[in-house]
């Protein structure tokens, strides 16, 4: 991951919520001239990513000898493992450490929980989604943890893709006619559509939608919306995809890929994952 101007100022502006005036611990025990070296251990299994927010985080901070020692994107079930290690000013160490662990332990988190999703979903072959339910201003962040943990992108804001939703199809009319408009409007983007259920399935198939979201459907539901996409692509030989959503968890993703849905959306990846376990050790033979 290369970092961004935004992720600096994220990074910086973290830093001053946690520093604030300064570090009185640190300043108080730790001798200014002081150099250390630590390791971030990982605690938990999983796969670790977010090494580059990491060292930028020590960098801001006055410590410029960061390495990775893990692969990102990379599940590892062997632990604890080493999977960095940071040299520089002991302070600075200090003023960095939770600042990056907290960074780098809630994108490992993401993308250790997108992981799991699809290892579930494997057998199915449906692709793991994530959705816009991220916490405001580290969507690219977290977005990119996603796909470091095998998923795929949704879009990323209400300005890259057209998702009709109920209150959009209640506005224009219906189904039928939001998908007209939104043609009008932009020919040149797919237009999405969620429905609740076989009726509305049947009138975005008609009205040529490219992919139909099956909200909070049950199986057998999911199933019955399947069947008609397919039957509509032996009548009219044009295919949309169809993406699950809705309260999907890691015992059912499973059951809903087999389904033969092309795609599953879990909000749950971004505003529910929780962080990878991971912690700094201070060499201390190496601190004066």
């Amino acid at each position: 991951m290369a970092i961004t101007d935004d992720q600096r100022e994220l990074v910086a502006r973290a830093l001053a919520e946690d520093v604030g005036t300064g570090d009185v611990t640190g300043e108080a025990i730790v001798q200014g001239e002081a150099e250390a070296r630590a390791r971030i251990v990982q605690k938990a299994p999983g796969v670790v990513f977010g090494f580059e927010l990491a060292a930028e985080v020590f960098l801001q901070a006055g410590c410029e000898d960061f390495r990775a020692l893990a692969a990102e994107g990379e599940w590892r079930e062997e632990i604890p493992a080493d999977v960095a290690t940071v040299a520089g000013p002991a302070r600075g160490i200090l003023v960095g450490e939770r600042v990056a662990l907290n960074l780098l332990g809630h994108t490992s988190g993401i993308a250790t929980l997108t992981a799991k999703f699809v290892e579930a979903a494997r057998e199915g072959g449906a692709v793991i989604l994530d959705t816009r339910k991220t916490l405001p201003g580290l969507r690219g962040l977290e977005k990119a943890s996603v796909v470091a943990g095998g998923g795929e992108n949704h879009r990323i804001g209400l300005y890259d893709a057209i998702l009709i939703k109920e209150n959009h199809a209640a506005l224009a009319g219906g189904i039928a006619a939001a998908v007209a408009r939104a043609r009008q409007a932009r020919p040149e983007m797919p237009v999405e559509v969620e429905v609740r259920d076989a009726g509305e399935v049947q009138e975005a198939l008609e009205a040529g939608a490219d992919r139909l979201l099956l909200d909070n459907m049950k199986l057998a539901g999911i199933r019955s919306a399947v069947a008609a996409r397919d039957a509509a692509v032996r009548d009219s030989g044009r295919r949309a995809t169809l993406e699950a959503s809705g309260g999907i968890s890691l015992s059912t993703v499973g059951g809903v890929s087999e389904t033969g849905v092309d795609y599953i959306s879990v909000g749950a990846l971004t505003h529910s994952a929780p962080a990878l376990d991971l912690s700094l050790l201070l060499d201390t033979n190496r601190t004066p």
